[in-house]
């Protein structure tokens, strides 16, 4: 191709932040609404180029001093993130449509901090430059602290700081390991390279390639994030706003499961074998802290925090259990885990509109009075707990198949989050929607859910039921990937014994 598809794509959200930069306060939500679509449709339009096999990689010099490139390219689960990023903003923008402005933080703001994290997310799901990475890997944090420490809750300044300075410590860490490949690969050939597919020829002496990995994986545990450096991602939920809470753990949280495949296992495969058993360990104890977590959570967008946590657990579960059921299920988890959450999210956030709160008790009876309401936020809920006809039950289903052809006792385990999963939904479900109406309900749910929050549940709804029936739209694109990552750490799926095939 000889348009830049790819960099025309970043570039356009990050355009219209700067054009949001100018005194336009009247129609800035109609301007950024304008640029999400459009880059949406700029999405869309590289998904059917990429599927027609057209070739979309560019490539040129960036900072030949340091082997760096501008190289930006595609492969199935690059494409399938940038997809569910350019997708998920416009939803975001209506449903905070009515966001309230406070002194200098003005919707206008809101809608260009927005409107910069997508571009800064889309690049970073597009580099094939390790240093481009993990430059726009860092740049996706001001933005973001921007967006909670300016609109969050009381303790949003708490909540940002605390979310930057997790974020910070991963990121100084992997900065290590990023200056570790330059010297690398100087020695190795006598110049420096940055290029994710020249390092990936490099025949790394395997305990260096084991440090090296390690800076990568602690940024990449912290952004997914796992327990025991999780803490920061309940009170950013609880305090950012639901908009941006979706943009936080639907997009930018996903980073982190992206950053393993492509940058741990591709870049250090028998050091990632090395450290397998102590991240499956890890995944399962998110797993079950997560959903334990979600049931004790009084607070809807805590819980919801939680439920991210025990299903971040599968995804990395699904990673290092090196199976391509397992990856392709975790590639295709982090999808749809964005759209599940994002439809949570969303609807929490019309009820606080209306309740004035997110305490659990506060509620109460909803469906009684806002039956269309409660009827999103079960379907929301049922997509979290992975039911049937859901994507996020495929996805699931992938995971724990492709774990139990490789760990039997490990998905056993792992099973227990699921059936966790369905306490916490439905308990949520129950103490918020049904009961008695208490005065204070009644009062203040006079509407039920108006036309804008129905065009902000529907598409995000839709895409959840169409991946659930339709899930090969998706698949067939992160297969490759998955097979490509199997090859590139040198395994094969087990095979079962004769006896089991017969049967």
């Amino acid at each position: 191709m000889t348009f830049p598809w790819l960099t025309f794509l970043g570039l356009v959200p990050l355009v219209g932040a700067a054009v949001l930069c100018l005194p336009v306060k009247q129609i800035a939500r109609g301007v950024g609404m304008v640029f999400a679509l459009a880059t949406a449709l700029v999405g869309i339009g590289v998904a059917v180029l990429f599927s027609g096999g057209a070739d979309l990689a560019e490539k040129a010099p960036w900072i030949p001093t340091f082997g760096a490139w501008w190289a930006v390219g595609l492969d199935g689960m690059s494409l399938v993130m940038v997809l569910l990023t350019v997708l998920l903003v416009p939803v975001v923008l209506l449903a905070e449509w009515k966001l309230p402005g406070r002194g200098r933080w003005t919707p206008q703001a809101f809608v260009a901090l927005v409107l910069a994290l997508e571009s800064m997310s889309v690049f970073v799901f597009l580099a094939q430059d390790v240093l481009l990475f993990y430059l726009f890997f860092e740049a996706t944090l001001i933005p973001m602290y921007f967006l909670i420490g300016g609109f969050g809750g009381p303790r949003r300044s708490y909540a940002a700081v605390k979310f930057l300075l997790f974020s910070l410590a991963g990121g100084l860490v992997m900065l290590v390991s990023v200056i570790g490949l330059y010297a690398v690969s100087v020695q190795l050939t006598g110049a420096p390279t940055y290029l994710l597919d020249e390092l990936m020829k490099l025949q790394i002496d395997p305990m260096l390639a084991r440090w090296l990995m390690v800076g990568f994986l602690f940024a990449f545990v912290v952004k997914a994030p796992m327990v025991p450096v999780h803490t920061w991602l309940p009170t950013a939920a609880e305090e950012a706003t639901p908009g941006t809470s979706v943009l936080l753990v639907g997009i930018l949280d996903k980073i982190g499961t992206f950053g393993m495949i492509k940058f741990c296992l591709w870049l250090f495969p028998e050091a990632s074998t090395w450290v397998a058993p102590a991240m499956v360990v890890l995944a399962l104890i998110s797993i079950l802290y997560g959903a334990v977590g979600a049931i004790g959570s009084k607070n809807l967008l805590r819980l919801v925090a939680y439920t991210s946590i025990s299903h971040f657990g599968f995804m990395v579960l699904g990673i290092y259990t090196f199976t391509s059921a397992g990856i392709s299920g975790s590639i295709f988890y982090m999808v749809n885990h964005g759209f599940s959450t994002a439809a949570l999210f969303l609807v929490i956030g019309f009820l606080i509109s209306r309740r004035g709160s997110a305490m659990v008790t506060d509620f109460g009876g909803v469906q009684k009075l806002a039956p269309v309401l409660a009827g999103v936020f079960l379907m929301a809920g049922l997509s979290g707990l992975a039911l049937p006809g859901m994507s996020s039950f495929v996805s699931e289903f992938m995971v724990l198949a492709g774990t139990w052809a490789r760990q039997p006792g490990v998905a056993a385990v792992a099973v227990i989050g699921t059936v966790l999963a369905a306490v916490y939904i439905l308990r949520m479900y129950q103490r918020t929607m049904t009961g008695p109406v208490s005065e204070d309900v009644a009062r203040t749910f006079t509407t039920d859910a108006t036309a804008r929050e129905k065009w902000v549940a529907a598409p995000v709804l839709a895409v959840i039921l169409l991946l659930g029936f339709v899930p090969n739209l998706a698949l067939s694109v992160i297969e490759p990937v998955a097979q490509t990552t199997m090859s590139h750490v040198g395994v094969t799926d087990p095979v079962a014994p004769l006896g089991e095939e017969a049967k």
